[in-house]
């Protein structure tokens, strides 16, 4: 899972992901911007708090580096050293060079951002001393299950769920161009155009603006639906897949919490049961903001039509997040709010082990004025009909999918 600062680790990791893959704003291919950030000064923090909980990190070095991210990286590697992690993400040769260089026994997997796409690129990748592939989004599963037939030594890792980038695993020039150098997406800050809404001017037309239009669906041509593939996990874990992965370091809290969750339960479902319906946990992937759900390349009949979301360029989640547990004293517990909700009607709580409804029977302010309404972004105490057992990790949403979405939707957390 994700880990896009240190309390989505723990999110990540309590809900059930083995390993959390992690980065540091100058070499990762993710520039955060809230909450308690992962820089080089907490990195080894972190790392030794994913390592207390069970886990396993992995450090994503995996921009195209220049001559200056050489000398930068070169200049803080030993901090990097002591932060132990159990491997690091690689796309650039050069960087791989100076991470056998500094750190010669710490496993290297190799970037989705390399275009991993055969067995061949695979046996390379092997022989230059890595230990995992994180193949191309664009292969199939049949594709998958053959490189591993190939090369059966080697860890192979695959995208099962989240967004996805119109350009070749990744590696696009659309930011930068469009924002005059300022946002490159190979460096960890894509202004993500390939959502934008696009109009046509032909030149000697001055002025007159035309809607692009692709049938009668919109005019967001770049952007993809993210990808879904929980109703596939058999046929993935078949085709002998070592580890799956889910994007999302920019996602919401509550999006890492329940989707890792999602297929942490798929997972063992599956593993209890091959045979195991999986629509429920489709279901419970409906709820987290998405543009709409894709299978992608993995079915091998090429990239589908449908694939694409022309209506909106961000998602909607079937379901609100409503608060996050902040403490508790006696029966009474404090809460952040996210979205506003009503005293005494059905709200859902999820916690690692746990998913029920219940309600919000009493509502009290700092002020210890009752309310009827919890308001957005407020620190409220509440008291519950019923209390969940790990109320540390416990989060709370609506009941239901609105508006009953389903696999065409275009189901916001942004990216």
């Amino acid at each position: 899972m994700p880990a896009g600062n240190i309390e989505k680790l723990k999110y990540g990791i309590k809900y059930g992901a083995d390993a959390v893959y992690l980065g540091v704003v100058d070499f990762s291919l993710r520039a955060m911007r809230k909450g308690e950030l992962i820089t080089l000064d907490n990195l080894k923090q972190a790392i030794s708090t994913a390592h207390s909980m069970g886990a396993k990190a992995y450090l994503t070095l995996n921009i195209f580096a220049f001559n200056n991210d050489i000398r930068l990286l070169e200049s803080c590697i030993e901090r990097i050293v002591e932060s132990t992690p159990d491997a690091l993400i690689i796309s650039d040769p050069g960087i791989m060079r100076l991470a056998q260089k500094y750190m010669p026994n710490t496993p290297i997997h190799v970037s989705t951002q390399a275009n991993i796409l055969n067995y061949e690129a695979v046996k390379f990748w092997q022989d230059m001393g890595a230990t995992r592939c994180i193949l191309a989004r664009e292969l199939s599963i049949k594709d998958v299950a053959e490189i591993k037939q190939k090369v059966p030594g080697m860890e192979l890792e695959c995208f099962i769920h989240g967004a996805q980038c119109v350009s070749f695993s990744g590696r696009c020039l659309l930011s930068d161009y469009m924002t005059n150098g300022e946002r490159k997406a190979n460096s960890g800050n894509c202004s993500q155009p390939c959502r934008w809404s696009y109009k046509l001017l032909e030149e000697t037309r001055p002025g007159q603006y035309q809607e692009i239009i692709q049938d009668d669906k919109g005019t967001h041509i770049l952007s993809t639906k993210d990808l879904c593939l929980v109703k596939h996990l058999k046929e993935m874990i078949e085709a002998g897949i070592d580890s799956f992965k889910v994007e999302g370091r920019t996602k919401s809290l509550y999006y890492v919490s329940a989707t890792a969750k999602a297929y942490r339960e798929a997972i063992d479902s599956i593993m209890e049961n091959p045979n195991s319906d999986m629509e429920p946990y489709f279901k419970e992937l409906l709820k987290v903001g998405n543009r709409g759900y894709t299978t992608g390349f993995y079915l091998g009949e090429g990239y589908p039509s449908d694939g694409y979301s022309y209506d909106i360029s961000k998602g909607l989640a079937g379901a609100d997040f409503l608060f996050e547990f902040h403490g508790k004293k006696d029966d009474w517990y404090k809460i952040v709010t996210k979205n506003k909700f009503n005293k005494n009607k059905d709200i859902e709580i999820i916690t690692p082990s746990e998913k029920f409804v219940t309600q919000v029977i009493e509502i009290i302010n700092d002020k210890d004025e009752n309310l009827d309404i919890a308001n957005t972004n407020n620190e409220l105490w509440i008291r519950l009909a019923q209390s969940p057992r790990e109320y540390e990790y416990a989060l709370a949403r609506t009941v239901g999918i609105k508006g009953e979405l389903n696999e065409s939707c275009a189901c916001v957390c942004g990216d």
